[in-house]
């Protein structure tokens, strides 16, 4: 597989080299530099929580929700800023593909790990958070880890087509701004999933929170909160009466990732002409 190429030493220096500049130049300009990668996700936070938690009382039965929002944005982010991130960045690097010989997976790539490392610094702070509302850590914590394995997993396979389709089709950024939007609130980050058992009432809550777990980010989410937060947060494992429904939203993941990677193979032969 051509991916497999960003571990030759010249591509494993020259994503290092991507990661580090985009990194330093982020917030070069502004006063509070890289401190905003933290202030960003808390003042979002507190919009969300003065307005959702304190105002319309969402979440009043769900143990910690404030931790649990806060969590949820910052995983959101990290998706958001990774697939947004990579459908810019073979356009953004369209003159060092013209220069030199490399994987076009580098720059992809690149657009993750500066999502990842914005997201360990955020998750430091929602540890933080957690502690000081009470919330006790147990070993089940630990699953953070393969959960965020999960969504870079995802979030690459996203990145892959976008990064691929923003070449031809200029007109996807304002359209996938959209579809984030969209995405957020079909997800539930800023309600519980018990919000929608009781709002669509017995007949169709159960069925519709399940369906929505089938999404690979809820079911991230929801995941992280119950294993970090409080297991009284809903999971699909165990929902559904058959168990391989459960592990829709992880083959989904696969899937994405590996239909991304061969798409942008595909199209990675005519980006230096096209850019």
């Amino acid at each position: 597989m051509q991916i497999l190429e960003i571990f030759s030493k010249k591509n494993w220096v020259l994503l290092k080299a991507m990661v580090a500049t985009d990194f330093k130049l982020r917030y070069q300009q502004s006063f509070l530099g890289y401190i905003w990668s933290v202030l960003k996700p808390l003042m979002l936070f507190t919009v969300m929580y003065m307005v959702f938690v304190r105002f319309l009382r969402f979440g009043d039965a769900v143990p910690h929700f404030s931790v649990g929002l806060l969590l949820g944005i910052t995983m959101w982010n990290c998706f958001v800023e990774a697939s947004s991130g990579a459908m810019i960045s073979v356009v953004n690097h369209g003159d060092l593909m013209r220069k030199i010989n490399f994987s076009k997976f580098v720059v992809v790539i690149s657009a993750m790990m500066s999502a990842l490392i914005n997201f360990g610094i955020n998750f430091v702070v929602v540890v933080i958070f957690a502690l000081i509302n009470g919330v006790e850590l147990h070993l089940s914590a630990l699953m953070i880890l393969p959960l965020t394995l999960e969504l870079i997993v995802f979030s690459l396979g996203v990145g892959f087509y976008l990064g691929a389709l923003y070449v031809n089709f200029r007109d996807l950024n304002p359209i996938w701004e959209v579809v984030i939007q969209a995405g957020f609130y079909a997800t539930p980050i800023i309600y519980p999933l018990s919000m929608v058992v009781t709002n669509l009432g017995p007949q169709w809550g159960p069925l519709i929170s399940k369906v929505m777990l089938l999404n690979p980010m809820a079911q991230i989410i929801q995941d992280a909160r119950h294993f970090i937060i409080s297991d009284q947060n809903p999971i699909i494992w165990g929902s559904f009466n058959h168990s391989v429904i459960d592990f829709i939203p992880l083959v989904l993941s696969v899937l994405l990732l590996f239909g991304g990677i061969s798409y942008f193979t595909r199209k990675s032969k005519t980006f230096a002409e096209m850019v």
